[in-house]
């Protein structure tokens, strides 16, 4: 049975066929525009970059894993983690992303550990911490093999650097691409991607590894409903002219965008508490309104509906998650899509959150 939004001009199926604002992102039966960094086959998967990895639409991201920062052996603990790993599993979400420094390396064997119990293995991105010391491209291979030994794996499919080099190692950035190539060289990954990187470093990044053969497929950037900076700043429109998709972390920015929080409202007592506060939640008000509106017509939260909007850009939203609840309701963001009339009703409210951007 169909229903309607009052931002919806056409009647909500799960399968009906609809165009999304930066790419084709049909769901039934239905190819999508070539030209896009991202595109959606008919089992809604997507495809990174200019490569052949496959995964889901959406993706989750594990720095809550192990990390005391966000209250690990406080408010959850291991057992936690292993029933939301197992969730995640079954609901069809296998792009996980972690990274060496999240937990100081706990998140990378947590994982590692829970992927042992389970017969599918999922797509594992982790992360290169450019860190002062490290000024070679050799320091590159040499973190991942560390790394790979936490996960238990004998390669991931894709592996980022965390930001970019300043002071001490800014001269180093180049070094750091190359030692990424040398990564695929080694079969120590499939794939290779940037965070944080600007519009004229993905343009350089993408132009020096082109020339080894090697496609950068991904930069994981923040970017939600409420953050949208990359489309001011020129990364999105470069990560689409040079083919790369854009990942999204923070999709629901910290929580604004689930409906969970409310000016003059309990607050998160974890490392949200450092942005949440009323008068941003204040700003938030419409586009949370909007958020509920469609949520409600389609049976869909908030939060699933925030992180639709993200697909609908081309772009792979990763969402933090401690619960198989959590894994469950980020599975409901995909399989569907938003129309048009909807999209740009949540891009007009989530604009008025100006203390964001």
């Amino acid at each position: 049975s169909s229903s309607r939004s009052k931002f919806s001009a056409n009647p909500i199926g799960p399968s009906r066929r609809v165009r999304c604002s930066a790419i084709s992102c049909t769901v039934s039966g239905s190819t999508s525009s070539s030209d896009s960094p991202l595109t959606t086959t008919s089992s809604d998967r997507v495809t990174l970059g200019n490569s052949s990895l496959e995964i889901s639409p959406v993706g989750v991201g594990v720095w809550q894993w192990g990390d005391r920062y966000w209250g690990y052996n406080g408010k959850y603990g291991k057992k936690d983690l292993e029933e939301c790993y197992s969730s995640l599993i079954s609901n069809g979400i296998d792009f996980i992303d972690t990274a060496e420094v999240y937990g100081l390396g706990l998140s990378e064997k947590l994982l590692g550990e829970f992927m042992k119990s389970s017969p599918t293995t999922p797509t594992v991105a982790t992360k290169f911490a450019p860190l002062p010391w490290r000024l070679t491209k050799d320091s590159v291979p040499k973190a991942l093999k560390n790394s790979l030994q936490r996960l238990d794996q004998p390669k991931v499919g894709l592996y980022f650097q965390h930001w970019p080099g300043f002071a001490f190692n800014s001269f180093s950035n180049e070094q750091y691409l190359d030692g990424l190539a040398h990564c695929v060289d080694q079969g120590l990954c499939d794939t290779v991607g940037v965070s944080n990187f600007n519009a004229k470093r993905i343009k350089s990044a993408v132009n020096r590894l082109q020339a080894q053969g090697i496609p950068l497929v991904a930069n994981q950037i923040q970017y939600s409903l409420v953050y949208r900076k990359p489309e001011r700043n020129g990364v999105l429109e470069m990560c689409k002219e040079m083919g790369v998709t854009v990942v999204a972390y923070s999709p629901l920015a910290q929580g604004v965008l689930t409906n969970k929080y409310k000016s003059g409202g309990e607050m998160p007592s974890d490392g949200r508490k450092l942005v949440m506060r009323d008068s941003l939640l204040e700003e938030a008000r419409e586009v949370q309104e909007v958020l509920k509106e469609i949520g409600e017509a389609r049976g869909k939260t908030a939060a699933q509906v925030s992180l639709n909007w993200l697909v609908c850009q081309g772009v792979v939203p990763i969402v933090g998650v401690k619960s198989a609840k959590q894994a469950e309701e980020s599975a409901g963001a995909f399989g569907w899509r938003l129309d048009d009339a909807e999209v740009d009703a949540l891009s007009r409210a989530g604009n008025k959150v100006k203390s964001l951007m």
